[in-house]
């Protein structure tokens, strides 16, 4: 494999931070160069200056490694979905109405709470493992999630506390999610040499992306038998992933001590938290609007929020020993290979919602489906989605190994980009192969995105930092989904708004609805009608019930207002226009991203230099694949004074 000096590509790869450290291991700005293959990880043998062990020459542990994350990231991905069509059955065990004025912020909080605590957790996390140790914060994730798990399937409460007692405790179990989240690409990091890491951070991430999908079908399969299933299904693979993970996964980095930064882990954990939850609530109705991005205290966390996040990266610039080194966003492959994760995660993250309210509120009533079965069938029929993501990702991955990142990442949003066209141009009704065709190539863009971006992410920055920059990349994530659910919601939302009020008084009228009642139905938020939906509710017969009109009118008339047909039809061409809307954003936002990619530079790896004073040099593309890369005096080919830093190209093709 032929290496390559990347001097675009690294810019900037100096990171603060010199001499040694105090367990006598260089600092983390070590000069990193070529790489010995008697481990793959930069050493010849024993423990390095990357604090590479001899298990990373054990191939064994590292499929140990990969096989453990991946059964955590796809455990904590699905508990990241699998309400969302649970939920009905949750709420019907608990007795709440989640759609009644004043309990939606219970649905929210289900669904997005989960996603909050992992966007903002992880970063500390990760940065704790590096202080710490990353398998020490990662095993303590399977304990934190695991007990989460069976306090939530032990709910004991009923009404409003039912609903508080599983909010708070699926917060807890997101921070166990965040534990291995923020740690488990590291630990492969550490675990495989640069040369393998496409393919094996391919299968841990599609593992995890291909998780939120699958949990949308395990959720309606487990809450047809019993809600608690949904929680306790968490707990023997959590049980078995814990006693796992302490017997067989070794720490291989080097730890270094270092005072926690408390005001740097305050501003940020306040700004991310004020932030989102700001969005949460602005899918909300407020003040005669239907969201509620004009209320004073969303605006507040909006830029409250925004304020801290500028306040933590001046803290972070000041202080010997941040929790975060926001030099590394210097390193063009860390900060692109962030930014188009960002703008993927936007585009991708609402996706599923859309899907789901799609299929469930109109095209399966239409092709007879009832509607308290439809949310189940809308899981099943995205898996070609899911299938996407399962075939691409680690095909990837290995391929990124081989030909670099950039052509690969770059490729994965162009196709997202044309399946979101593809969708925008799909008629509402449309015949089913060519839906499944057009959401497999979405996940199928999403697959040979995430692996190539994920493995130069984590190759870019130096080993110290592997544990903090995985907080980081999971932050960048996590926070994307979360803004895309605001973002996504408040399209749709907005486009219905100006449609579906004149649509639902002409067809409720027109089966004998008082116009009274009607114009009251007419102009509710939205957001209730869309919820309904999405949960499996008759969305007619939910927005009447509070009148009595029902049992008042004709029953050919009820017939037809809680038919399958009536409902479907009536939103359709407002449904339509808001998911033009959507999906628009989406295509656009996988552009900017496929941009971005293309942007990275070519592929490198920051890895540790056995001895002082090297550097990195060409090395023709004849030389064999084994071949060490040569080490030369500093001055050779520029001076890099001891304690600096410079990446070790390697793998990538040409610019």
């Amino acid at each position: 494999m032929s290496r390559f000096a990347d001097r675009s590509g690294a810019s900037g790869a100096n990171p603060p931070g010199h001499g040694p450290s105090s367990n006598g291991s260089p600092a983390h700005g070590s000069t990193l160069s070529g790489r010995s293959r008697a481990n793959g990880n930069g050493t010849s043998g024993g423990t390095g200056s990357n604090g590479t062990g001899s298990d990373g020459a054990d191939p064994r542990y590292r499929w140990i490694a990969l096989s453990n994350t991946t059964l955590s990231m796809t455990m904590a991905t699905i508990d990241a979905s699998i309400v969302i069509i649970a939920m009905p059955a949750i709420f019907r065990g608990i007795h709440l109405d989640p759609l009644a004025p004043g309990n939606v912020s219970y649905l929210l909080w289900m669904i997005i709470g989960y996603l909050l605590v992992t966007a903002v957790a992880v970063v500390t996390l990760g940065r704790l493992g590096d202080m710490y140790g990353r398998v020490r914060i990662y095993n303590l994730g399977f304990v934190v999630f695991t007990l989460a798990s069976i306090a939530l399937s032990l709910d004991p409460l009923t009404g409003s506390g039912g609903a508080l007692w599983l909010i708070g405790f699926r917060l807890v179990q997101a921070l166990g999610g965040a534990m291995l989240m923020s740690n488990s690409a590291a630990i492969l990091t550490d675990a495989f040499p640069a040369g393998k890491r496409g393919m094996a951070l391919g299968v841990n991430q599609i593992a995890g992306i291909s998780g939120q999908f699958v949990g949308l079908l395990l959720g309606g399969l487990l809450a047809a038998v019993d809600w608690r299933l949904v929680f306790w299904v968490n707990v023997p693979i959590g049980i078995v992933g814990t006693i796992w993970s302490y017997k067989s996964l070794r720490e291989i980095a080097t730890t270094r001590k270092a005072k926690i930064d408390w005001w740097g882990n305050v501003t940020f954990g306040l700004g991310a938290t004020a932030l989102l939850v700001a969005i949460t609530y602005g899918i909300q109705p407020y003040g005669g609007h239907p969201t509620g991005w004009t209320s004073p205290w969303v605006l507040a966390g909006l830029f409250g929020g925004a304020a801290l996040l500028v306040v933590f990266c001046l803290i972070e610039t000041h202080i010997a020993e941040p929790m975060f080194q926001l030099g590394l966003f210097k390193i063009r492959a860390f900060a692109a290979g962030n930014l188009a994760s960002l703008l993927g995660s936007i585009a991708r993250g609402g996706l599923q919602f859309m899907l789901v309210l799609w299929l469930a509120g109109i095209w399966l009533p239409l092709h007879g489906y009832n509607f308290i079965d439809t949310p189940l069938w809308a899981g099943i029929y995205m898996l070609p989605l899911t299938a996407g993501f399962l075939i691409a990702g680690p095909i990837s991955g290995t391929l990124s190994d081989k030909y670099g990142p950039r052509p690969f990442a770059t490729a994965g949003l162009l196709v997202a980009t044309c399946a979101f066209i593809g969708l925008i141009m799909l008629p509402l009704v449309f015949p089913y192969w060519l839906f499944a065709t057009i959401i497999f190539f979405n996940g199928v863009g999403s697959g040979l995105f995430a692996s190539p971006n994920t493995s130069a992410i984590m190759s870019s920055v130096p080993a110290r930092h592997r544990g903090s920059a995985s907080g980081m990349r999971s932050t960048f994530q996590n926070a994307g989904m979360s803004l895309s659910i605001g973002i996504f919601f408040s399209l749709l939302i907005a486009g219905l708004a100006s449609t579906l009020p004149p649509a639902l008084i002409r067809g409720l009228t027109a089966q004998g609805v008082p116009l009274s009642v009607a114009t009251k139905v007419g102009h509710l938020p939205p957001v209730s009608t869309v919820f309904a939906a999405l949960l499996g509710y008759n969305p007619v017969q939910h927005l009447l019930k509070p009148s009595g009109v029902l049992s008042r009118l004709p029953a050919h008339n009820v017939a037809a207002l809680t038919g399958r047909h009536f409902f479907p039809t009536l939103i359709a061409g407002a449904f339509h226009h808001g998911l033009v809307i959507v999906f628009s954003a989406a295509a656009c936002m996988s552009l900017i991203g496929a941009l971005v990619s293309l942007l990275r530079g070519r592929q490198f790896y920051y890895e540790d230099q056995p001895g002082p004073g090297a550097v990195p040099v060409q090395v023709p593309r004849s030389s064999p694949a084994g071949a060490q890369t040569p080490q030369l005096n500093a001055g050779t080919a520029g001076r890099i004074t001891p304690g600096q830093s410079a990446p070790v190209a390697g793998g990538g093709g040409p610019d």
